[in-house]
């Protein structure tokens, strides 16, 4: 290290803990700060005393976010760092040593930044995260109100598709107004479960009524109910604050837009959403890509943020979200290394799986080919891959480059068929004859 220049002499780092922040500047003795706001406070005096413009932290838990919130209000050049990054020499391992270690990595200039969103993008992430969680314990209380009709031997939830429907609540609450008709609960049904299921769904009502399962099964709809309500006044959060992020953007035609895809059952109900994201993403229309619904775009979009020139190529950006395999080679051995997908590489994961049946597009085929070679898991991921490069393919260069990409991809696997195609024709001894055209 004494050989190694320094680039800043006065680099900060903070070992933030929960109770305690220990701080070195270059490596020099540490101060030791509280947690609570007055001593954050404190610490941000000491630093700007100290006349240090960049410091350096771990991300732990959710104890960095206060410093951080505190320190970029100053003004400060906060870097957020991997703790890979600044693991210790072997010995002993004390806070006062890890802050000296890091401040002394930061001070030769050893660290790299993490990604960190910026502020707008962060509230938007917390709201987006909280509704995620309520999602979460609202589908678990659906799975109680099941339980519930399972005691009591009522198959409702068997035959029709969902329980949350408008058909299942509609027969739930009825249940627990005290109706026990089979037909007048079927009356209470959609139409169509009336003409294609009828007798099924009224023996399925034909239950043993139990007090206690009963009272279950109230307390599991209240449940679900409560978290509804909590869904939705996080929407109308993230409704309030989605034009403040987007406020210089120059609005765009509707009508120049395709036909809004049907929204999932858990979708955000929030009025004119695409326009909104279309907006926010600098005119490009991300929910015309293949996978891309107005859902997943923002939830995407509350995680990476819209500039994803932070990430230099395509590479960098899919082996940040954990979806690019990772390398290790001593010497003739080689391996792979597996990475840690964060929430947006999860999203394109869960968004790869719905062009797992798909017939019309070219990335499904691509799906079904590199899972009959690899198998399911591995082709989940390396379609998850493609669709993140899309993603900051259209964020960094345009819709126009992922058109022209996604027809130039979709001739060559059609021209793949076809040389299958004949080859295969050739070895039976047969001939292709092209139909004609039409006029």
């Amino acid at each position: 290290m004494s050989d190694l220049p320094v680039l800043d002499a006065h680099a900060a780092f903070v070992d933030v803990g929960s109770e305690q922040m220990h701080v070195s500047i270059a490596g020099g003795p540490p101060a030791v700060f509280g947690t609570v706001t007055t001593q954050l406070h404190a610490l941000r005096d000491w630093l700007l005393a100290q006349q240090v413009r960049s410091v350096a932290m771990e991300a732990t838990g959710v104890y960095w976010l206060p410093l951080y919130g505190v320190l970029e209000a100053a003004g400060l050049e906060v870097v957020m760092v991997n703790g890979r990054q600044t693991k210790n020499l072997p010995g002993r391992k004390t806070d006062m040593l890890d802050c000296q270690w890091g401040a002394t990595l930061h001070a030769h200039g050893l660290l790299r930044a993490g990604f960190v969103p910026p502020a707008h993008i962060r509230d938007l992430q917390d709201y987006m995260r909280l509704r995620a969680d309520h999602i979460a314990l609202a589908a678990s209380h659906v799975q109680h109100m099941q339980k519930a009709l399972e005691r009591m031997n009522v198959k409702l939830h068997d035959v029709i598709s969902s329980l949350t429907g408008a058909s299942g609540l509609a027969v739930v609450r009825a249940i627990l107004d005290g109706e026990r008709n089979p037909d007048r609960l079927l009356s209470l049904c959609d139409i169509q479960i009336q003409r294609a299921k009828a007798e099924r769904v009224k023996e399925s009502l034909r239950g043993t009524w139990d007090a206690k399962h009963l009272f279950a099964l109230r307390q599991a709809l209240q449940s679900w109910e409560h978290y509804q309500h909590q869904i939705t006044e996080c929407d109308r959060q993230i409704q309030a604050l989605l034009p403040q992020a987007n406020d210089k953007q120059p609005p765009t035609d509707p009508a120049n837009t395709k036909p809004r895809k049907r929204p999932g059952p858990n979708a955000p109900d929030i009025g004119q959403l695409r326009h909104i994201l279309t907006q926010i993403c600098h005119g490009q229309d991300l929910t015309t890509l293949p996978a891309h619904t107005e859902y997943s775009v923002l939830q995407l979009i509350s995680e990476v943020g819209t500039d994803l020139t932070r990430w230099p190529t395509e590479k960098h950006f899919t082996a940040w979200m954990g979806l690019a395999p990772g390398s290790r080679q001593s010497g003739k051995r080689r391996g792979s290394v597996k990475r840690h997908r964060n929430r947006a590489g999860r999203l394109f994961c869960l968004m790869a799986r719905s062009l797992a049946r798909s017939k019309d597009i070219a990335l499904g085929g691509f799906y079904r080919r590199m899972a009959a070679r690899r198998g399911a898991l591995i082709a989940n991921i390396a379609l998850a891959r493609k669709l993140a490069i899309l993603f900051w393919r259209v964020m960094v260069k345009g819709m126009q480059y992922v058109e022209s990409g996604l027809a130039h991809y979709e001739a060559r696997v059609l021209e793949t068929k076809r040389r299958a195609l004949r080859h295969l024709a050739k070895q039976l001894g047969q001939e292709l004859v092209p139909l004609p055209t039409a006029a």
